[in-house]
């Protein structure tokens, strides 16, 4: 199949080229704005206890339920003629906006508990109708407020409006400090600034089609926004990859006979293998995330395989037309220095320093696989202390008026009034109502019950406030105490503690099936180029230490507040529940990417006559330089994430960056091939019954005629 795409573009170069620019045009008018229909963070899973009761209460009402909250500082105090004009006046301008359903203040179906304890301030808690186009509505609101000066608007729907807005706007930022730091690295290991521009094509004609692609994806199922970030991130990083693989071998073989289709076919049998079975490791990890019913985690698993299978394909379609038409070429506009740097990259793959230094560790295999594999397990010591949280307003920068609100909220009001646990309740029965409301009160952990509410004649809300903040442990607990009550009437109980408990409890539902998915995919796509069950299980066991080694890292990093100043974010004491899971699924797949990388050019020595230890590091010298500089231009790529001013996008830019450098050097360098020179030929046993399965699908790569183990290359 690969011999007859490299004979395709090469016949074709010019149209698939021409084609590849006017696709991309088009995706990027038309999937541009896919940042504009793509939904807030939202980790919830619609099955939980806390969402049904939610829904009840929005049909019944015909209100959103995630409010807005207005907080006016007062000119004088709040029973005062002045103060409760001011509080007048700005629930006109939030009943004159036609999406706001439903608007409570102190004075007009709210309490005293929503003036401050000092008198300074006071708030007003305003409801969409369930209509509405939410940020769109948030942003009228604030015009609406902008002349109120002595107004700032928060709560949920107005923190997520404010996240979103800003990861767009990092988005932009990020791609441009990215952009030309990554050019001058391809510059470097690429030896030519023609070959040093084909990454950035590659990447960004993949990202465009991603956008395109999850733009019409939007029009049937609700997406994240945040999933952009990974597509930006990982299109980069891949198309660096595979770039480098496939132009550093179109060298090679080009070196060996010339330009044109032999090379071009012999490029894609060897590299366009790796690639092909490369970004399928790499999309099956991130489709492991489709089995979780959060939008925010379904929806990093469709952006991430998406974006993984369209840059193997540009890379193996595309790309390869580039190189016909290029030819020679592909190594113009390269500095003298660079050229010299060039020539030695073309020495025999028995001699370098990657060669050396895998000669070095096979002599010491067993001291060097000891050590590297305490590094890694001293590295992630600290996740066994992991605590976890969910987004809210404190993951905005603090000049963000929604965390502003937040603050105020938190420091001059009864705290965690506008956060209540709230029970739904469905009697026809006020006494019964009453009666528990009070039962309510005595409950460990709560500070108060609010007077119940009847929405409808069957239908009641019950709110009771906290002693603790929303996301807390304790009040975790008090959600669990509150449904263990027994009622004479059905219940559920829900706000943003219960959801909470319900997303833990969903993500630790979902997990088995999708470490099942990534463990059982894993095995399949590296057993089908390698040919061993041995390779895919120690893949495995290597995927899991650099996993918990980048764990390790967050913890230290964001839980426990190091690197505040530098990375300018404040900690919240925990790391978001979901950035785990995300990372377990870019990390596997980058882990298995790199590992693929190596994996394949120890074969093909191997497969052409070289002893096991020989193979191995003339398989390191070959992808040494590679992967180092895949590793560190992907570390650019994701690590400007790192630069956001959202927390939890920076914790996925430094876990992922952590993670792939961990992988690049304590892995690659010492852990593979010390593990390789102690197991030998088992490295590569399978059972006769598969061994013929293999040989009968003709998944073995055709490396062409057995060189010498000395001098040639591997």
């Amino acid at each position: 199949m690969l011999d007859h795409l490299a004979g395709f573009a090469n016949r074709r170069a010019r149209r698939i080229v021409i084609a590849a620019v006017l696709v991309a045009i088009v995706a990027g008018a038309v999937g541009g704005d896919v940042a504009s229909r793509l939904g807030p963070y939202h980790a919830k899973d619609p099955a939980s206890e806390s969402i049904k009761a939610t829904n009840r209460l929005t049909r019944a009402t015909g209100l959103d339920q995630e409010q807005v909250v207005a907080v006016v500082s007062l000119h004088g105090a709040a029973q005062s003629a002045s103060g409760r004009a001011q509080i007048a006046d700005v629930a006109r301008v939030l009943r004159a906006d036609r999406e706001i359903g439903h608007v409570v203040t102190p004075f007009a179906g709210g309490s005293a508990r929503m003036i401050s304890r000092d008198g300074r301030f006071a708030f007003l808690t305003a409801y969409f109708r369930r209509t509405v186009d939410t940020p769109k509505a948030v942003d009228r609101l604030k015009d609406r407020l902008r002349p109120h000066r002595d107004v700032q608007l928060g709560g949920y729907a107005a923190a997520s409006r404010a996240a979103n807005r800003i990861v767009s706007e990092d988005l932009a930022r990020a791609e441009l400090l990215a952009f030309p730091l990554l050019f001058l690295l391809a510059l470097w290991f690429f030896r030519s600034l023609v070959a040093a521009a084909l990454p950035p094509l590659v990447g960004g004609l993949a990202i465009v089609l991603t956008f395109l692609a999850l733009r019409g994806i939007s029009e049937v199922m609700h997406l994240s926004v945040f999933a952009l970030n990974l597509v930006t991130g990982l299109g980069l990083g891949l198309a660096i990859d595979y770039s480098l693989f496939i132009v550093s071998r179109y060298r090679e073989e080009m070196a060996k006979s010339g330009p044109g289709r032999a090379a071009l076919a012999a490029t894609l049998r060897t590299a366009g293998r790796t690639v092909l079975f490369s970004s399928l490791t790499v999309a099956a990890a991130l489709a492991s995330l489709l089995v979780f019913p959060q939008r925010f985690l379904y929806s990093m698993g469709v952006g991430g395989t998406l974006v993984a299978l369209i840059a193997a394909g540009v890379a193996l379609v595309v790309l390869p037309a580039i190189l016909a038409l290029l030819g020679e070429r592909v190594n113009a506009l390269a500095p003298k220095r660079l050229r010299l740097a060039a020539g030695a990259d073309a020495r025999p793959a028995n001699s370098g320093a990657w060669y050396r230094l895998s000669q070095f560790v096979m002599r010491r295999p067993a001291r060097v696989a000891v050590a590297a594999a305490a590094v890694m397990i001293a590295l992630g010591l600290p996740f066994l202390g992991v605590r976890l949280t969910t987004v809210d307003a404190t993951v905005l920068p603090k000049s963000e008026q929604a965390r502003k609100v937040d603050t105020l909220l938190a420091t001059r009001f009864l705290p965690h009034t506008t956060s209540p646990v709230t029970v739904v309740a469905t009697t026809r029965s006020a006494s019964e109502v009453r009666a528990f409301a009070q039962r309510l009160g005595s409950v460990r952990g709560v500070r108060a019950v609010l007077p119940p509410v009847r929405v409808r004649p069957d239908l009641w809300q019950i709110d009771a406030v906290s002693k603790s903040r929303a996301l807390s442990g304790a009040s975790q607990q008090l959600v669990k105490r509150i449904r263990a009550l027994h009622t004479p009437f059905d219940k559920g109980v829900t706000g943003q503690s219960a959801s909470f408990v319900d997303q833990k409890a969903s993500l630790s539902a979902h997990m088995p099936l999708a470490l099942a998915i990534l463990a059982v995919t894993t095995l399949l796509i590296l057993f089908a180029m390698t040919g061993s069950v041995i390779l895919p299980i120690k893949a495995l066991v290597m995927n899991a230490l650099t996993l918990s080694a980048a764990f390790g890292v967050l913890v230290f990093v964001f839980q426990d507040g190091r690197l505040e100043g530098l990375l300018h974010y404040t900690s919240q004491g925990a790391l978001d529940s979901s950035q785990p899971l995300v990372l377990l699924a870019i990390a596997f797949g980058l882990s298995t990417d790199y590992g693929v990388f190596l994996l394949s050019r120890i074969k093909e020595a191997r497969d052409r006559g070289a002893p096991n230890s020989e193979a191995v590091a003339m398989g390191l010298e070959r992808t040494g330089r590679i992967v180092t500089a895949a590793a560190l231009l992907f570390c650019v790529a994701i690590g400007a994430f790192a630069t956001s001013r959202i927390v939890f996008i920076k914790e996925l830019g430094v876990g992922t960056a952590a993670a792939v450098a961990i992988d690049a050097t304590l892995v690659r360098a010492l852990l593979v091939p010390s593990l390789m020179e102690l197991l030998g030929r088992l490295n590569w046993w399978a059972p006769r019954p598969l061994r013929r399965l293999h040989a009968r699908l003709g998944l073995r790569e055709d490396v062409g005629p057995a060189v010498a183990v000395t001098g040639g290359r591997a």
